[in-house]
């Protein structure tokens, strides 16, 4: 309670007196003024620190003067100017903004709702009909109409495998044909996985489009992800120089596997027969894995193991026999386990727009974000007839001035041709139809605009922002200046190096402390 009323008082007197005296300053070292706020702001960062303590106060001071010395000393020495901490800074400033515009409560949501997903592993068939690279809406309509005519005799009678595997060996369809044992989610396009998650067991789809094609999907089956597995397995393998058929094969397998049973020691015999050389003198052990990272026979089998030390008989894959011994079992992982590695997923791919539509419908908010959709109209109207990235499509689009968004904020409208020169700038969209193409390039132009907006409005009214800027600044300074005067001598020597650089920092730079206002923290 002590340190929470501490800084809380601290926190107080600081907006207090800030209004009265517009920040004063505490101390100017080496003629650069420390305001009160960055003095509270690091302070309140040492639990060891009580400002209500005259004799806390004063070791502290005494401190802070001390940093703020060898930070003076960094900057007479020029490493601000060096290119490796001007990167440094400029690398933790990008990170600082991205921390600062983001939802983190939104971003949460959407990836638990990703990691939901991840404990159900679906199996399925799907039928895709292609679409060009570049395609248009009269491109799509006749590549779904091909796919909705497949689609109805499916739904009229039709055996979905057979009607796939024709259309695949059919040199004239362009249909690819797939039976999926494993699907797991952000490993397909975003209109793909919405479409296979919403359906249940034995279910069609209608066609869904994605930058590929039209699917139509047949779930086959949902089970729960079953964690991950470590084994040890035992390789039978025909050798090059004496190959055996499978019959003999499988007998030696079945030789060592009544070996186990009876009791020999498992290692051994991984090291007296396997042929997996990567493994044959570590006992067999592979690495943790989960579903989808093995050649399917070996992993049902394995998972097919219920507990640790139980034995498989010899199953058959395309290397070979194995014998296949469970060594250890782990559930799905937690979502804190999880969370940033779904993030970086999400945040690398056509997903980041979900990550970040939390934030997007924030920032349009503050900025009184208006579209005017007749207008934006008129630029799909377009891509009926041209892909946004032809030459023909600009040339169009440069000639119109209708404002397509308005920032009420800023009393600022937008027209089409900025938004076509936007484009024509920057091409960061992978969709291949042409109003897909459009929309995210419109969701980034927006992003865009808005985040530049708030970062200026960071940087001149956060003070948060502006003090973990500065602290990281003195930070790099201080850790250069103190690896080249005290850390890079003998461990023995530092603490007198430390010494005698701190008295002659003192006899170097001249140093004021405001007592007046840091005595009034005790008040």
């Amino acid at each position: 309670m002590r340190k929470i009323f501490v800084l809380i008082a601290g926190l107080h007197f600081c907006c207090a007196y800030a209004q009265q005296l517009e920040d004063p300053t505490v101390m100017t070292v080496a003629g650069v003024e420390v305001p009160l706020s960055e003095f509270l702001f690091l302070a309140q960062k040492d639990n060891e620190v009580n400002l209500l303590d005259k004799k806390s106060l004063e070791n502290y001071v005494e401190l802070f003067k001390n940093f703020k010395l060898k930070v003076a000393d960094a900057k007479s020495a020029r490493i601000q100017e060096s290119r490796s901490f001007q990167e440094e800074l400029a690398t933790y400033h990008a990170q600082l903004l991205a921390s600062y515009l983001s939802d983190k409560a939104g971003e949460e949501q959407v990836i638990r709702k990703v990691y939901e997903r991840g404990k159900e592993v679906l199996t399925l068939s799907h039928i895709m009909f292609k679409l060009p690279e570049k395609s248009l809406p009269k491109d799509t309509l006749e590549v779904f109409n091909k796919a909705n005519a497949i689609y109805k005799r499916i739904v009229a009678g039709e055996d979905f495998n057979a009607l796939g595997q024709a259309l695949k060996e059919d040199e004239n369809s362009e249909v690819i044909y797939e039976e999926i044992d494993y699907v797991f989610p952000l490993q397909a396009f975003m209109a793909f996985e919405e479409m296979a998650y919403s359906l249940s067991e034995g279910k069609l789809s209608t066609p869904v489009r994605t930058p590929l094609g039209f699917h139509i999907i047949l779930m086959r089956r949902k089970t729960i992800e079953p964690g991950s597995l470590q084994v040890a397995h035992i390789l039978f393998q025909s050798a090059e120089s004496a190959p055996e058929d499978d019959e003999a094969l499988l007998k030696r397998a079945n030789e060592v596997y009544a070996k186990i049973k009876a009791g020999e020691d498992f290692g051994d015999l991984v090291k007296n027969h396997s042929a997996d050389e990567s493994t044959r003198f570590t006992g067999g052990i592979l690495p943790y894995f989960s579903v989808g990272s093995m050649v399917l026979p070996f992993e049902q089998a394995a998972f097919a193991l219920e507990n640790i030390g139980d034995l498989s008989e010899p199953v058959q894959s395309r290397f070979g026999y194995h014998i296949i011994q469970l060594l250890d079992k782990q559930a799905f992982p937690s979502f804190e386990e999880m969370a940033q590695s779904i993030y970086s997923t999400m945040n690398q791919s056509e997903w980041n727009h979900e990550l970040k539509k939390s934030m997007d419908e924030r920032l349009k908010e503050k900025f009184g974000f208006i579209c005017y959709p007749e207008a934006y109209e008129e630029l799909l109207k377009l891509c009926d007839d041209y892909f946004p990235t032809d030459q023909e499509f600009y040339d169009r689009a440069s000639k119109m001035t209708k404002p397509i968004m308005r920032l009420n904020t800023i009393e600022r409208d937008f027209p089409q041709d900025e938004f076509a020169a936007y484009m024509r700038l920057k091409t960061w969209s992978k969709y291949t139809y042409s109003k897909d193409y459009l929309n995210e390039m419109f969701i980034f132009f927006v992003r865009e605009i808005l985040t530049t907006l708030e970062k200026t409005d960071l940087e001149e009214k956060n003070p948060e922002f502006r003090q973990l800027m500065n602290e990281y600044h003195d930070g790099i300074l201080l850790f250069e200046i103190s690896t080249h005067r005290v850390w890079s001598q003998p461990v023995e020597e530092q603490a007198k190096a430390e010494q005698e650089w701190i008295k002659e920092l003192n006899e170097t730079y001249k140093v004021e402390i405001n007592w007046n206002v840091l005595n009034n923290l005790k008040n």
